[in-house]
């Protein structure tokens, strides 16, 4: 069995509670795209655990934990975490920490590069975390990039570096920075590549092994499909995909050995950075927007910026659905909702007076939409915690299975808290088979 867990709206749905909830169930955990631009939130008992590159499933003793081809990676944020995790007592070997030879890495001319692209675009800028991240997949798409591999060879990681450099020094020159220095970069990367070697791995390899034993394999997306670099926001994306397609190729995994796709779902959205955000709650609406990120505590676990918050959008999740193929969706922070009289819904989208119940390609049509919506009556009840369907109120029932018909998908799982057991399993879903 190979389950993609991947985000439906713009991120931080909670991908982290739900992958720690299944990693038990796995053998093999993996990330496959991204960079420590992501962060998963997990909280067991008096613990919390934020995860910008490591799996969610390394908390797990039991799990083996990939980082996947398809991402980049910052080798010294990457131990910065490593050795935090262990701090915390999680135990982090290269038997159970496994990084793939072809993933690239992002260097110190990368993040001086993304604070110039983000100052070159002024008012149009994409808010990016600053750590890197594109910079990093647009070498790699230059094929200028430098791999895992390469790094362990130090005569290549010199020649690469050297040639790199030069060209990141004119732009940084432009934007009157301070030039990079080679021989800083390259005694500070020599050395972290000798302390990732034992990690590195062949990873689709790995893998294909580990299906051949039969293996479950849990592939976890970061960031989420309205992000995706193809089918998200553009340009108001991330630089890789996110979404299922991506998976096969992040990882090394044919695709018809992808036997299931999991959605993750917040009962509201949120976004961080810029971009459009049809949903978005505005003006007379800023009091509902403060007490819902109050309550649900959205504030970014790797930048602490508040996000901006929405009411649910069942025309994008509609799309991210059927984009992805979700077999199952999770629902999460239902709890946070409690306090409300009220909850919007957005149904469908008008644009220039007309109805449109697809998400649009161009991000100028989104910044033009008025949202359509329907509005259902809040059950002003606490849901924390609560562990099964019949428990719950029964306005936050008719909610569930309202959002659940206007995007198509069953909704197998409901999360009630930011603790593992605070979770319902909807009886007779297909999520409750991938529990069993």
């Amino acid at each position: 069995m190979i389950i993609v867990i991947i985000g439906s709206q713009w991120g931080d749905e909670g991908k982290g509670k739900v992958v720690d909830l299944l990693a038990d169930r796995f053998d093999v955990v993996a990330r496959y795209q991204g960079g420590h631009n992501a962060g998963h939130s997990v909280y067991v008992g008096d613990k919390a655990f934020v995860l910008r590159l490591l799996p969610s499933g390394i908390i797990h003793k039991n799990s083996v934990c990939v980082l996947g081809n398809g991402m980049v990676i910052d080798p010294k944020a990457f131990f910065g975490e490593v050795d935090e995790m262990i701090e915390k007592g999680v135990s982090i070997t290269p038997d159970r920490l496994k990084v793939s030879s072809r993933a690239h890495l992002i260097m110190p001319y990368h993040q001086a590069l993304d604070h110039t692209s983000e100052e070159r675009l002024g008012n149009e800028k994409i808010g990016t975390t600053l750590r890197g991240i594109g910079p990093a997949y647009e070498d790699k798409a230059g094929r200028r990039g430098i791999r895992v591999a390469d790094a362990l060879s130090p005569e290549v990681l010199k020649n690469r570096i050297e040639r790199n450099l030069a060209e990141a020094n004119k732009v940084i020159a432009v934007f009157g920075r301070e030039p990079l220095r080679f021989d800083e970069i390259f005694e500070e990367m020599t050395e972290l590549a000798e302390r990732l070697r034992p990690f590195v791995c062949e990873t689709s390899h790995f893998f294909s092994e580990a299906k051949k034993d039969n293996k479950k394999i849990l592939l976890e997306g970061a960031q989420a499909t309205l992000l995706d670099v193809d089918h998200g926001t553009y340009p108001f994306v991330t630089s890789s995909n996110p979404t299922a397609g991506g998976a096969s190729v992040g990882a090394g995994i044919p695709p018809h050995h992808i036997t299931g796709v999991l959605g993750i779902v917040r009962t509201y959205a949120t976004r961080v950075g810029e971009g459009p955000f049809p949903s978005e709650m505005l003006n007379e609406e800023d009091g509902v927007a403060n007490l819902i990120r109050e309550r649900g505590n959205e504030f970014g676990s790797v930048t602490k910026r508040p996000r901006r918050c929405g009411w649910f959008d069942a025309v994008a999740t509609r799309y991210a659905a059927e984009l992805n193929g979700f077999d199952s969706v999770a629902l999460t922070k239902i709890d946070v909702l409690d306090a409300l009289d009220e909850i919007k819904v957005c149904i469908g989208y008008e644009i220039d007076g007309e109805r449109v119940d697809t998400f649009p390609a161009v991000s100028q049509d989104l910044r033009q939409i008025r949202p359509i919506y329907e509005t259902l009556e809040g059950w002003k009840s606490d849901t924390l915690g609560i562990t099964k369907v019949g428990d719950l109120p029964a306005k936050a029932k008719e909610y569930v299975d309202f959002l659940s018909r206007s995007i198509g998908v069953e909704i197998g799982l409901i999360s009630t808290g930011p603790e593992r057991d605070q979770t319902i399993i909807l009886k007779d879903s297909v999520m409750e088979s991938w529990f069993a």
